[in-house]
């Protein structure tokens, strides 16, 4: 099978490992998002970080389960019983946990967004002035906004943490949510299922 014999490359890969943004890195309309691509010779897709995972899992049946490895910052997908996918991911740093236990998959939300991590953004000039803010302490000022950071492609698995798109630095680096590529964010969503079962170690 082909997976079998592409699946050294994706683990040799240099991995570019969202629940925050960071600093110096993004656009000035999706600062979230820096990083994130679309379309590697067996992904199909171009971003390094994409170019680094692996999918072929769609026409594999079979109930799905999802592994999270914090040690190896990688994603696996299953379904069946069978390996089909792996991604690199970016977890919660030492201050923010991602959380290790047995889950379940409790919420899909395609455009969802952080209810308390985003950016502050001076309305006139639509420069961030705050690029790590949090909703709970720190308030825009006159002339600013408060944007809520986007997490595309969001499944919830253990109360306010869950799997989406975001921005991979090679490194653990959320306030605790579990980042992806944005394709392989895609595919885990729809293969994913309410109920699906997450393995956090």
């Amino acid at each position: 099978m082909i997976f079998r014999l592409l699946l050294p490359l994706g683990l040799l890969a240099t991995l570019l490992s969202s629940c925050s943004p960071m600093a110096g890195i993004g656009t000035p309309n999706r600062p979230y998002l820096a990083g994130l691509g679309v379309s590697s010779a067996h992904t199909g897709f171009s971003n390094p970080a994409e170019s680094a995972s692996f999918w072929d899992g769609d026409s594999v049946g079979g109930p799905s389960a999802i592994r999270i490895n914090r040690d190896d910052q990688r994603a696996y997908f299953y379904k069946g019983g069978e390996l089909v996918g792996v991604s690199p991911i970016s977890t919660g740093t030492a201050t923010h946990v991602t959380p290790p236990g047995q889950f379940r998959v409790t919420e899909k939300d395609i455009d969802h967004e952080s209810s308390a991590y985003g950016v502050i953004k001076d309305l006139a000039t639509d420069r961030v002035v705050n690029d790590d803010a949090d909703a709970r302490k720190d308030k825009p000022g006159p002339g600013q906004v408060f944007v809520h950071a986007p997490m595309p492609h969001f499944l919830r698995f253990n109360y306010g943490v869950g799997m989406h798109a975001g921005f991979l630095p090679g490194f653990p680096a959320s306030h605790g949510c579990v980042r992806m590529p944005e394709q392989m964010a895609k595919k885990f969503y729809e293969h994913a299922t309410i109920g699906t079962p997450v393995t956090v170690e």
